[in-house]
């Protein structure tokens, strides 16, 4: 299997390279969830309430899918520096204690789940009305997570040893599959609800698979067993931190936003709560492809951080939030075209499309600031510095949770959809501004270590 060489290839053909497998793999990924939406929505007579019911559940994925970024982002950077470093040993140990931690928490943690299904899904802000299709969908889904779970976070390990087109197929290799089955489980077997779940969990299986048989036999770096350290397992989580939490938090997030629909609409809270499944889908497609950018370079800042190259550091870093950016922008001008042929994806109610348009619209504000946020976020986390990249996620990520609630109390209903842009663009600002004064120290400590720096660029 060729791979990209990261030490020694042009920098913004290898940028490209990784980047574009990964963004599209992540928009890939983000099509699960959209697919069952959209099939769902159009159910006879449920479609609305069944889809507001699973929007519900939408927290719950996105904490599971956390756990696969918090050993695979943790454990990918660390394996790239080694192979920088020409410790191949050392990066087979990684890569080994990564495979036993995700394999232990893709059981434990949708058992612990599945133990207090209903509770959660109340306390994410289901109503006695579509309880029982999150219910529904979640109860099968739950036994599919660990593969989604593996699937997503081994891909990780095959994206930064350079081989990010194999990382883009283990997405689309789902994804395929999921849209095929979709319409099939639903509609011709009449499962509803159960049937989007029984696909989808289908698919994820077939995406673990293929990672499976990639890390098996076509990688550099291939899974092996034993070697096994409880302490390079907490530093590949502590270096996972981060992302974890961005990921995570957004299920807290989704909690408070739905929990401020429910507490702030009165007796349109039902609507407001499938205005709010689909604008998050809509902005998933975004910043699920924006992390995938951001998140899908760290191979090349991880390894050659690792080889000592500090001009393909820096450059590499300019070129990924340049590119960022570029896509951000270009998402913002998009939105005002295909946001109302989106939302008729999901529902044909008038009402229910004029509020996803406006909140959608608020939404997109914030957009390109957090191409700033994504980018040094991962950077950071890149360049071995878990505890600064975790603080600029936990700030952005405290600062939407508290105007969620503060918001709606002088907005109204609407105040629940600003907090997150004006968060979106204070938090961007803050972390802008510290990854301006830690970057040069962080070079500088790293040319202290080792003063034998190679200054090129190809």
């Amino acid at each position: 299997m060729k791979s990209i060489d990261l030490g020694n290839d042009n920098i913004n053909k290898t940028i490209f390279k990784l980047a574009i497998p990964a963004m599209l793999g992540q928009l890939v990924n983000v099509l699960y969830g959209i697919v069952d939406r959209m099939y769902i929505g159009n159910i006879s007579e449920i479609g609305d309430l069944a889809l507001g019911g699973v929007g519900v559940s939408v927290p719950i994925t996105t904490l599971l899918t956390s756990f696969s970024y918090l050993i695979g982002v943790g454990g990918a950077p660390l394996l790239a520096m080694n192979l920088g470093a020409k410790k191949e040993d050392e990066a087979k140990k990684i890569l080994s204690n990564g495979f036993l931690a995700m394999l232990v928490l893709s059981i434990l943690i949708p058992l612990i789940t599945l133990c207090a299904l209903d509770p959660l899904l109340l306390a994410f802000g289901a109503t006695t009305d579509n309880l029982i299709y999150a219910h529904e969908y979640m109860f099968i889904y739950l036994f599919g997570a660990p593969f989604a779970i593996m699937a997503l976070g081994l891909n990780q390990f095959i994206i930064c040893q350079g081989n990010s087109m194999s990382g883009m197929k283990t997405m689309l290799i789902g994804a395929i599959i999921n849209i095929i089955l979709d319409p099939i489980f639903i509609f011709v077997f009449k499962l509803d609800v159960k049937g989007a779940a029984i696909a989808t969990v289908i698919a994820q299986f077939a995406s673990f698979l293929y990672t499976l048989v990639v890390l098996l036999k076509k990688t550099q770096i291939r899974i092996n067993f034993g070697n096994y350290d409880f302490k390079l397992i907490t530093r590949i989580m502590v270096m996972g931190l981060s992302p974890f939490i961005i990921l995570a938090t957004d299920s807290v997030v989704n909690i408070c936003l739905n929990s401020g629909l429910k507490n702030n609409a009165g007796l349109d809270a039902n609507m407001y709560l499938t205005v709010s499944t689909i604008t998050t889908s809509f902005f998933q497609l975004i910043t699920m492809p924006l992390m995938g950018i951001s998140s899908g370079t760290q191979a090349f800042i991880s390894y050659n951080y690792g080889a000592s190259n500090r001009d393909r550091v820096m450059h590499g870093e300019r070129n990924i939030l340049i590119f960022a950016i570029i896509f951000c922008a270009c998402c913002f001008l998009l939105s005002f075209l295909i946001s109302k042929p989106f939302i008729k994806i999901f529902t044909n109610d008038e009402e229910i499309t004029k509020a996803t348009i406006s909140s959608i619209q608020i939404f997109m504000y914030g957009i390109i600031p957090l191409a700033f946020q994504y980018c040094f976020v991962d950077c950071l986390t890149a360049l071995a510095k878990p505890k600064a990249a975790a603080f600029c996620s936990l700030f952005r990520k405290t600062l939407i949770i508290a105007s969620t609630f503060l918001f709606p109390l002088f907005m109204g209903v609407m105040g629940c959809f600003y907090a997150e842009m004006i968060s979106d663009i204070i938090s961007s600002t803050v972390t802008t501004i510290f990854f301006i004064i830690a970057f040069p120290k962080i070079m500088h400590r790293r040319l202290l270590l080792n003063p034998i720096f190679k200054h090129r660029e190809k």
